[in-house]
C-alpha cells in the first residue's frame, strides 16, 4: 500500500491521482450564456446529483493552469442559469471537442456541431441530441480554493443547481418513470484520455440490501473459503435466515449433488471446495437460496 500525502506534492500532480481514482464519473455538459447573450458549452466530470427535495445538481469548473477562469463560470456569474444536458456514446466526440478552450465568444455549439434547442424556462439552450437535460437555476457558487480562495490554477468553484424542468428523448422512460440505461448508452469519464460506456456487459444489477444476517454470521469453512469472493459472501449474508435442516436433508436426498457425492468419494475432489464451486455458480446466477442448500450439504 502507498500512502500518499497531497501537501507532498504539486496540485496537478495530484489531480492525476484524484482524476484517475475516483472515477468514473458522470460528465454534466452544461450550456450558459452570458449576460451579452452568447452561449457557451462545456463539459465537466466535477460533477454528481447532490440531492432530490429540491433536485439538486451540482458541478465545479476548476481554473485553468493560468489560474482564469472558464467561460461557464463567467457566464454563470452573469446569468445564474444553466442546463445540464447527459452525454451518450453517440456524442462523446462531439462533446470531446467543445472542451477545447475556444475564445469566450465562440459557440461550442457551433464548433463541435451539436444543436441548440429553446429552453422553457432558463435563458441557455439544450443540446438536443442529448438524451435528457436538466434545466436549471444557480442557487449558489461556493469558492473552494485554497483557504476558500479561489485564484490559484486548478482551484474549483462548486456551482450548485437546482433544476426547474427536465426533458427526456421519447423512448427512454420506463413506466417507473426510471431512465432506461440499455437506451441511455451513458459514457463516465476516468482519467488521462479514457473514458466508460455504460453499455452491454459493463450494466449488472444489485438488489436493493435487507436486513440479513451479515458476513460476519456465516460459517467459517464458508466466511473462510478460498473459492468464495467478497462478492459472493455478500450475496450470502444478505438472507434473512440460513434454510433448515429438513431443508438440507431434503436437498441432500433429492439427488442433485449426486455427482459431486460420487466424484469426492472416488478422491479425485475434496467435497467442500466442490461445493463451494458450485455454489459460486449459483450465486453467479443469483441462486442465493440453493447456493446455500449446497454449501450447507457437507
Amino acid at each position: 500500500m502507498t500512502t500518499i500525502n497531497p501537501a507532498d506534492l504539486k496540485p496537478h500532480e495530484f489531480y492525476r491521482l484524484l482524476n484517475s481514482a475516483v472515477a468514473p464519473r458522470p460528465i454534466a455538459f452544461v450550456s450558459t450564456v452570458s449576460a451579452d447573450g452568447h452561449v457557451n458549452l462545456a463539459p465537466y466530470s466535477f460533477f454528481n446529483v447532490f440531492g432530490f427535495n429540491p433536485p439538486i445538481l451540482v458541478f465545479s469548473p476548476s481554473r485553468n493552469r493560468h489560474g482564469h477562469k472558464k467561460h461557464t463560470l463567467l457566464n454563470v456569474e452573469e446569468v445564474p442559469e444553466v442546463v445540464i444536458n447527459m452525454v451518450s456514446h453517440a456524442m462523446v466526440e462531439q462533446t470531446s471537442l467543445a472542451s477545447a478552450e475556444f475564445d469566450r465568444h465562440v459557440s461550442e455549439f457551433t464548433k463541435a456541431g451539436f444543436t441548440e434547442a429553446p429552453s422553457e424556462r432558463v435563458r441557455p439552450p439544450r443540446v438536443a441530441e442529448s438524451p435528457v437535460s436538466f434545466e436549471c437555476v444557480v442557487r449558489q457558487l461556493l469558492p473552494v480554493g485554497p483557504d476558500n480562495d479561489a485564484d490559484g490554477p486548478g482551484a474549483g468553484t462548486l456551482v450548485i443547481c437546482e433544476v426547474v424542468l427536465a426533458h427526456v428523448q421519447d423512448g427512454f422512460l420506463s413506466a417507473a418513470g426510471a431512465v432506461d440505461p440499455h437506451r441511455m448508452d451513458l459514457i463516465g469519464r476516468l482519467g488521462g484520455d479514457w473514458y466508460v460506456r455504460a453499455q452491454g456487459d459493463a450494466l449488472f444489477e444489485v438488489s436493493r440490501p435487507q436486513m440479513g444476517i451479515g458476513i460476519d454470521q456465516l460459517p467459517a469453512a464458508v466466511r473462510n473459503s478460498a473459492i468464495l469472493t467478497g462478492n459472493d459472501l455478500g450475496k450470502l449474508g444478505s438472507v434473512l435466515s440460513l434454510p433448515t435442516p429438513d431443508e438440507v436433508n431434503e436437498y441432500r436426498l433429492s439427488g442433485t449433488l449426486t455427482e459431486l457425492f460420487n466424484e469426492a468419494r472416488t478422491g479425485c475432489q475434496y467435497l467442500p471446495d466442490l461445493l463451494h464451486l458450485r455454489a459460486r455458480q449459483l450465486l453467479a446466477q443469483n441462486n442465493v437460496r440453493e447456493a446455500w442448500l449446497t454449501l450447507l450439504s457437507a
